[in-house]
């Protein structure tokens, strides 16, 4: 068995990993490149494999740097089924088309305006090709086997995270291939913990914050602070937010801190279309979740919800206290850059980034102190307070996933480390080899590893 690292090597972005076995092709997660402009420009490159004779895609989850290029792999000829959990393939029905619409609608903003090199500026896919993505999927239980391209056997378990995210188990005879997907946090206030390995000869396990250990601090409280430091000043909080599981963790910590008194009553505005739909998919689907059914209806509706591009703008006219959540969560996108454009430049306003910020992004760099940001072919002077709140991340920290891995029945033979900047990923390799005694790999995007 051999696998290729294809993406999410040397970055958090761009997840692909193709297991090659007896002649046969499987896929693991189809993920878009995000952040740094070498890194976007590779979704414009041929996939380094024959769409067309590629048996079969897994995904982990729906997150776009994990889904967000299965359009373009159908526009290209894959035809093959793509297997999910139930929940997983509810979210890409929602994100898909939605990412689609955002490619055409950007796309058409930069022709109508002139700000593109390219003449003319075209979506990377459309959504007639997230449509034919979608007729793709194939629904798989969690803890359900299935064959995959007839030489391999597939399990996906519980990885916390997100709604449907899932550990890829492929197996084939006697030897067992763990995909570990984006792992969650065991005391995460949504989501359950990831299941316990099982079987695995082998891991491909993240490394999103492999150098790093959660704040300790309650980010719920910080989170409510920067709230009412804002509203004191009659400034609006503009919090960019993913609109798969981010969203909800904000409102769900917005509808906590509103319950005891811990914030004014200030009004709150989902500005997402994708998110407010993924809020009901979580009351379908509250097995997965730690939830109560009053806590998840408290959730939903917390906010007023925005969908069409006139309210979208009307908020930018806003002229009293309010919080907006608006995707995307990194601002590399969405409707929240319309909002940063007209709202960052205000000093009394606050711009809340809770969660990873992958390197080269609009969030790493305005957490990195820069204050000033293109957006729209404009450079937008940003004078609004910005606050990070990194405990809120829906990633297991360093600690987490060692001791996930720990939880193996013995030894894996190798454990390779995907999904990660140089430094973190490096870091978690190192304390693998110190803490468990295993051997360790980050693997060079585009390298071969041959299985033992």
């Amino acid at each position: 068995m051999k696998l290729d690292f294809l993406g999410a090597a040397g970055t958090v972005t761009g997840s692909k990993t193709l297991v090659t076995h007896e002649g046969r092709q499987v896929l693991v997660d189809c993920g878009l490149f995000q952040g740094y402009k070498n890194l976007r420009v590779m979704n414009w490159e041929p996939f380094p494999f024959d769409p067309a004779k590629l048996d079969a895609v897994v995904l982990t989850h729906a997150h776009l740097d994990h889904s967000g290029a299965l359009p373009l792999l159908v526009k290209r000829g894959f035809r093959g089924p793509v297997f999910a959990t139930p929940s997983t393939i509810d979210v890409c029905r929602i994100l898909l088309p939605d990412s689609a619409r955002l490619q055409e609608e950007d796309a058409e903003y930069a022709n109508r305006h002139k700000i593109s090199k390219h003449r003319p500026a075209l979506p990377l896919y459309t959504e007639d090709d997230a449509e034919r993505a979608l007729r793709r999927l194939e629904p798989l239980a969690f803890e359900q086997r299935t064959d995959v391209a007839g030489v391999l056997h597939l399990r996906l378990r519980a990885a916390g995270h997100i709604l449907g995210a899932g550990s890829a188990e492929l197996t084939s005879g006697d030897t067992t291939v763990l995909f570990s997907g984006d792992l969650g946090r065991p005391d995460d206030p949504i989501m359950r913990a990831p299941a316990a390995i099982e079987r695995a000869d082998h891991v491909v396990i993240e490394s999103t914050y492999g150098d790093r250990l959660h704040d300790t601090h309650d980010a719920e409280a910080a989170f409510g602070d920067a709230i009412k430091r804002t509203a004191a000043r009659g400034g609006i909080v503009i919090v960019p937010a993913f609109a798969v599981g981010r969203a909800q963790a904000l409102l769900y910590a917005i509808h906590r801190l509103k319950k005891r008194g811990a914030i004014p009553d200030l009004p709150v505005f989902l500005n997402s279309p994708m998110a407010i739909d993924m809020t009901e998919i979580y009351h379908r689907h509250r097995a997965e979740h730690r939830l109560s059914p009053e806590e998840c209806s408290g959730m939903c509706h917390v906010a007023k919800m925005t969908r069409t591009v006139e309210e979208s703008r009307a908020l930018n006219a806003l002229r009293y206290p309010a919080i907006i959540v608006s995707a995307s969560g990194m601002a590399t996108g969405g409707r929240v850059l319309h909002h940063l454009k007209a709202l960052g430049p205000d000093r009394r306003n606050t711009i809340v980034f809770a969660g990873y910020q992958a390197g080269g992004t609009r969030g790493a760099r305005l957490l990195a102190g820069e204050r000033s940001v293109r957006i729209h072919g404009e450079d937008v002077t940003i004078d609004a307070q910005v606050v990070s709140l990194p405990g809120m991340s829906a990633h297991a920290d360093a600690t987490q996933l060692v001791r996930w891995l720990a939880t193996a029945p013995r030894p894996p033979r190798g454990v390779y480390l995907n999904h990660g900047e140089p430094g973190p990923a490096d870091a978690l390799r190192q304390r693998i080899e110190r803490d468990l005694g295993w051997s360790a790999t980050v693997p060079r995007l585009g390298q071969s590893v041959e299985l033992a």
